[in-house]
């Protein structure tokens, strides 16, 4: 239980610094278009580096999410396929599904650095 406490606290954690990155980004771009020196240029360079970390925390959590969810649903699945083979077209969506999970970290990671 404490793993997915700690996994959803991660990925929350990742959405606000986005959304964080996101709301200080405007505020900051028109005066280093503009051409200004110092704090303005610094700070706009964190801003994109902060867009980068949350979009590597959203995917390296969906993955480590998705990772022990195929690890414990495949251990099961042969289990249960071991002793009934018909089981086999039951079991193997559920692992299409806990896949499915990292594709989603991809996507919100993609959605992160686009916006």
């Amino acid at each position: 239980m404490s793993k997915r406490i700690l996994l959803a606290f991660g990925s929350i954690c990742a959405l606000a610094v986005a959304a964080a990155a996101e709301a200080a980004g405007p505020a900051i771009a028109p005066s280093a278009a503009a051409g200004a020196v110092g704090s303005a240029g610094t700070a706009m360079i964190g801003v994109a580096a902060w867009k980068y970390i949350s979009a590597a925390l959203a995917v390296g959590f969906a993955c480590i999410g998705g990772g022990m969810a195929v690890g414990r649903l495949g251990a099961a699945a042969m289990g249960a396929i071991a002793e009934d083979p018909s089981l086999s077209s039951k079991a193997i969506p559920y692992l299409g599904l806990a896949e499915g999970i990292c594709l989603w970290g991809f996507l919100v990671a993609l959605l992160i650095l686009m916006l």
